[in-house]
This record gives structure tokens, sequence and C-alpha cells, in this order.
């Protein structure tokens, strides 16, 4: 297939000659990372067309040994928006780092593998899960987003929460505690957002005071 000149985006660093099609018989493994978590999400294959049309589209192609090519949430929704695609040494394997729009398994859940271990970020999941609401206006039933439509009602809560830890540690209950760090921490993520802070922006200064 000849690849298209137009509304290639800029996942498109992938230099697809550089590929090693030859040695998985015309395909090569294709590992799905949540780009904001770092979570693995699916492991797959593509071969040269789904590759292309990835790179057209910015959503991710794959090729099913047994269907042929497929969108991933073509039908469902549950599409893979590219942030970046990056060859391993060999050539016969690709990182596809991802912004999921829906759960990765077909089963419904967030990533095909079972083991909690591999979702290695919980709070940068949270983040990304608040992102999704805001971004979606038709969500106007979740708890995030009513926080984010009333200024003075995710303020309130935040500064409720931040006391609810306070007390919590001053009673030195680990266990209230940890379950209150998690609240504020969620309001605080979703009060970040609506002022335009993602939880990546705040690593950055974290990132630079310990340098």
């Amino acid at each position: 297939m000849k690849e298209p000149a137009d509304k290639v985006t800029d996942a498109a660093v992938l230099d697809l000659d550089t590929l090693n099609f030859a040695k998985g018989n015309g395909l090569v493994t294709v590992v799905a990372q949540d780009a904001t978590s770092g979570a693995l999400l699916m492991v797959a294959y593509a071969d040269r067309d789904a590759l292309v049309r990835t790179l057209v589209t910015g959503e991710m192609h794959y090729t099913s040994r047994t269907r042929g090519l497929w969108h991933k949430g073509g039908t469902s929704g549950n599409v893979q928006r590219v942030v970046s695609l990056t060859a391993d040494c060999d050539g016969d394997a690709v990182l596809a780092r991802v912004r999921p729009a829906g759960p990765a398994c077909h089963t419904g859940t967030f990533s095909c593998f079972r083991e909690p271990a591999l979702l290695t970020d919980a709070l940068a999941m949270t983040d990304s899960i608040i992102a999704r609401r805001a971004a979606d206006a038709g969500a106007s039933s979740s708890y995030t987003r009513k926080l984010l439509a009333d200024r003075n009602l995710r303020l309130k809560k935040l500064g409720e929460e931040a006391v609810e830890l306070a007390v919590a540690c001053s009673d030195q209950d680990s266990e209230r505690a940890a379950e209150e760090a998690a609240d504020l921490f969620y309001h605080a993520l979703v009060a970040l957002r609506a002022t335009g802070v993602s939880l990546a922006d705040v690593r950055r200064v974290l990132a630079t005071r310990a340098l």
C-alpha cells in the first residue's frame, strides 16, 4: 500500500522501512502503553498496512491473525490515540504510547493484563480519567463533571478533604489517613484540571526542585 501524503500525524516519526516485517511473517509485535500512567494495555500485531493507517489517522490500527486489519475502537468507540511509536533494537516490535478513550480489553477492563502491579501509576490513571471527564460534555451526571462545573463546590471539597486528612494524621489513624489522602489527591487533581494544570505539570515542578 502506498503511504498517503496527507493527514499524517505527529506520530509519523517511525520509519516503517526500519521495521523487520519478514521476521514475523509480515507482522511486528505492538505493545500498547497508556502514555499518561505508563500502564500496559495490550499486546497485538500489525502489518505495514495497519501501521500506515495508524500514522495517517493518529489512531491505532492492528492486524488480527484471524480477521485481518482492524481499527481499535472503530466499533466500540474505545479508540487509542497515538502519542508516539517507537521501534525496538531488532525492529520487530513497536511500543505504542497512546491515550485510550476507553477500556483496552474486549472484556471491558482497562488493561488486558490482570496483574495490578502493571497499573504502574494510579495517580496518573486518576488524572487521565479526570481529563476524559473534562473533555466529555455528555458526562454531566458524573461527580467529576459536577465538580468541574462548580468552582465553589470543588474548592469547598478541597478544603474539607485537607482538614479531614489533617485530623486523621493528628489521630495517628494510618488507615483513615491513607483514605483521606486519596480523597484529597483526587479533589486536588480536579481543581488543578479546572485551572488548566495537569499532573504532568506538577511533576515537572517537582522534578525541577529535586534537581
